[in-house]
C-alpha cells in the first residue's frame, strides 16, 4: 500500500503505525519511503502532534516548490543539471542593462526554451511595452518585410489599410526574432539600419518612425559558419551578438527531462480537464534513458499523447512509446564512476522533485554525503 500511495502521489506524508516487530517494521517502512513511524498503543495527543508536523512540513515543501517554479519561470529554463544555472545567469544579468540593447540567444535545437528565455528576459527587464515574437522561418520571404516593418495603405496590392509591423508593436518592449538565420540578405540590410539608427520606415512610407525596442534573437543554425560563407552579414551579426547564450538540449541536461515531463503532464491534464496523473517507475526510467533527438518538442508531444491515451492514473513507458536507449559507456573506471554518480544523483533529484531528504533516501546515502556529492558535481537541488 505504501508503494502504491507514493507511486501515485510522491509528496504524500505517510505515517505508519504498528505494534508488531516495531523496530523491524520501522526500518522497513522508512526504507520504503514512509515519512514517520508510530509504535502502538496509540496516544491520540502524541499522534496528533506527529500529524500536525506532517501537515506543516508538507505545506513548507509545497511553498518551496511554488517559489522554485516562480524562479524557474523567471529564468525561463528549469532543471537540476549544471548546464541550467550557467545558461540562465547571463540573461538574468543582462536584463538590468539600459534599453534599448540587443541580445542574441543562439541555440541548437532548444526551442521552445528560446522563447521562454526571451520572455523571461523581457519580464525581468521591467520594460512596459509588449513582448512580441515572430518566427522568421515560418513566413514567406515576400511577406516577412511587411510583417516586421509594416506597410502604408496602397503600398502594394491588397494593402487596404496602414498596418504596424512587429517592430512597432514591440515599442517600449521586446521583439523576439526566432530563426534569425533564415532572414534573406536584402532584409538583413534593413534590419541593420533599424538596429543602428533606431528608426524604421514602413513599406510605401516616407516618414522615419523612431522605435525603442529591445531585440532578442535565436537560431538553430551555425551563424559563424554562415558569416564565413557570406550568407549572413557580418556587421549584422556583431550588432546582434552583444550577449550570446547557448541553450543546452535535453540530451545535455541529465535528469531535467523527468522534471519537465512532470510539469507537462500536469499542464496537459489540467488543460484537458482529466484526472491528475503521474508517471510509473518504468516511464521515468524510459524518459531518463532516451536521448531526445527532437528535444523539448518531442518530449511535449509524447507526454501530451500519453496524457490522452493512458488508461489509469499512471502513465507507463508504453503510453509514451519509449524504450531505453543504448548508451556507450566510457572505459576509464574513474570516469565511469563519476558519470554514474552524476547521473544517479540527477535522476534521484528529479524523482524527489528537489527534496534533499527524499533524494538521499532514494540513493541510500546520508544528507551530508549527498550535499558533498552535489557540490563536487555542481548539481542544484
Amino acid at each position: 500500500m505504501l508503494e502504491a500511495i507514493l507511486a501515485l502521489k510522491p509528496d504524500t506524508k505517510v505515517i505508519v503505525a504498528s505494534g508488531h516487530g516495531a523496530h523491524e517494521s520501522m526500518l522497513r517502512a522508512i526504507a520504503m519511503g514512509a515519512w514517520d513511524f508510530y509504535q502502538k498503543p496509540i496516544d491520540i495527543d502524541a499522534l496528533g502532534l506527529i500529524v500536525a508536523r506532517a501537515f506543516h512540513v508538507h505545506a513548507l515543501e509545497a511553498e518551496n516548490r511554488r517559489l522554485a517554479a516562480r524562479e524557474e519561470r523567471g529564468n525561463a529554463l528549469g532543471g537540476s543539471s549544471p548546464a541550467r544555472p550557467r545558461c540562465s545567469r547571463s540573461p538574468a544579468r543582462s536584463s538590468a542593462s539600459p534599453p534599448p540593447t540587443f541580445r542574441s540567444c543562439c541555440s541548437a535545437r532548444a526551442a521552445p526554451a528560446e522563447e521562454l528565455l526571451a520572455r523571461g528576459l523581457h519580464e525581468a527587464s521591467g520594460r512596459k511595452g509588449a513582448f512580441v515574437a515572430i518566427n522568421c522561418a515560418a513566413i514567406p520571404e515576400t511577406l516577412l518585410e511587411s510583417e516586421l516593418f509594416g506597410h502604408e495603405k496602397g503600398a502594394f496590392t491588397g494593402a487596404v489599410k496602414t498596418t504596424e509591423g512587429k517592430i512597432e508593436q514591440a515599442q517600449g518592449g521586446t521583439l523576439f526574432l526566432d530563426e534569425i538565420g533564415d532572414v534573406p540578405l536584402p532584409l538583413q540590410v534593413k534590419l541593420l539600419r533599424f538596429l543602428q539608427e533606431r528608426v524604421i520606415e514602413r513599406i510605401g512610407g516616407r516618414k522615419p518612425i523612431p522605435v525603442d525596442t529591445r531585440v532578442v534573437c535565436a537560431t538553430h543554425q551555425d551563424i559563424d559558419g554562415m558569416v564565413a560563407a557570406n550568407s549572413f552579414r557580418e556587421d549584422l551579426y556583431y550588432r546582434l551578438a552583444e550577449i550570446v547564450v547557448r541553450i543546452p538540449s535535453l540530451a545535455e541536461r541529465p535528469g531535467d527531462a523527468g522534471l519537465l515531463a512532470r510539469h507537462l503532464l500536469h499542464k496537459h491534464a489540467t488543460a484537458m480537464k482529466l484526472p491528475a496523473k503521474s508517471f510509473a517507475p518504468d516511464a521515468l526510467d524510459a524518459i531518463d534513458a532516451w536521448h531526445w533527438p527532437g528535444n523539448v518538442r518531442e518530449l511535449e508531444n509524447r507526454v501530451k499523447r500519453a496524457t490522452i491515451m493512458a488508461d489509469g492514473k499512471l502513465v507507463t513507458a508504453a503510453d509514451l512509446d519509449l524504450a531505453p536507449a543504448e548508451v556507450a559507456e566510457p572505459i576509464n573506471l574513474k570516469a565511469i564512476r563519476e558519470a554514474a554518480d552524476r547521473r544517479a544523483i540527477a535522476h534521484a533529484l528529479a524523482r524527489a522533485e528537489g527534496n534533499i531528504s527524499g533524494t538521499a533516501r532514494l540513493l541510500g546515502i546520508s544528507r551530508p554525503t549527498l550535499y558533498d556529492l552535489m557540490k563536487a558535481y555542481d548539481l542544484q537541488p
